[in-house]
This record gives C-alpha cells, sequence and structure tokens, in this order.
C-alpha cells in the first residue's frame, strides 16, 4: 500500500503599485487582495513604483477626502508574512520623498534591480 502525498506549491506574486493611495480604489484593493494571498500561504511581495511611493507615505492626512486612512494597514503585513516590499528608488527620488518617510520597512531599489525582480515572478498582478 502506498501513502498519497500532497505537495503545496506556492507561487510568487508580485503585486505592483503605481497609483497614488487615494483617488481611485486600486490601492485599497491591492492591499485586500495581497493579504487574501498571503493567508493562502503564496508567496506574495509587493512593489511601489509611480505615484504608487506615495501609500507608504507617513502623515496621510485624508479628511478632507472623507475617506480613511489605510496606510496603517501596512504594518499588519508583517503578520502574514509579507516582508517582501520593494519600492523603486528613482520613483522616491522623483518625489523627493526618502526611505525615512514610509511607513514600514522596505528594500529601496533601482529600476533595473526592479525589473530583475519583476521577471522572478510566476504571477504579476498591476494596480
Amino acid at each position: 500500500m502506498t501513502q498519497e502525498t500532497q505537495v503545496r506549491v506556492s507561487k510568487k506574486f508580485l503585486y505592483v503599485n503605481r497609483k497614488a493611495p487615494y483617488g481611485t480604489i486600486y490601492a485599497l484593493e491591492s492591499l485586500e487582495v495581497v493579504l487574501i494571498g498571503a493567508a493562502f500561504e503564496q508567496d506574495v511581495s509587493l512593489a511601489f513604483v509611480g505615484d504608487g511611493v506615495y501609500q507608504l507615505t507617513k502623515g496621510q492626512d485624508t479628511k478632507g477626502l472623507e475617506m480613511k486612512n489605510f496606510s496603517p494597514t501596512f504594518r499588519a503585513l508583517e503578520d502574514y508574512d509579507v516582508t517582501k516590499l520593494y519600492v523603486e528608488k528613482e520613483a522616491l527620488e522623483a518625489r523627493g520623498l526618502l526611505e525615512a518617510d514610509l511607513v514600514v520597512p522596505v528594500e529601496v531599489v533601482s529600476a533595473q534591480r526592479m525589473a530583475e525582480i519583476m521577471e522572478a515572478q510566476d504571477v504579476i498582478l498591476s494596480f
């Protein structure tokens, strides 16, 4: 008699965040999908490029927008073992931001390195 062995294969998912945090649903939807993927034990990474870097900035004030500030939720990612957050160096610099301006620890990478990270993924979802 043989015993069946199930092997759980996780895929590498990269969620690319390109949009500013408010004014569209993209940023919040991305965060929700990331948490779902992580809950199913997938290998989840996030990339922040272009205006997407604003999603991680400290001190967001959303009172005038009548929207909830969801940036503190990024701190919960570590609880879901989501620790690979990449921010494009050129996007930070173009917006006058530093790594210290962000709400969570990230790896700041060049555009070239970001392309390499993207190449290594099984699935890329862009928001």
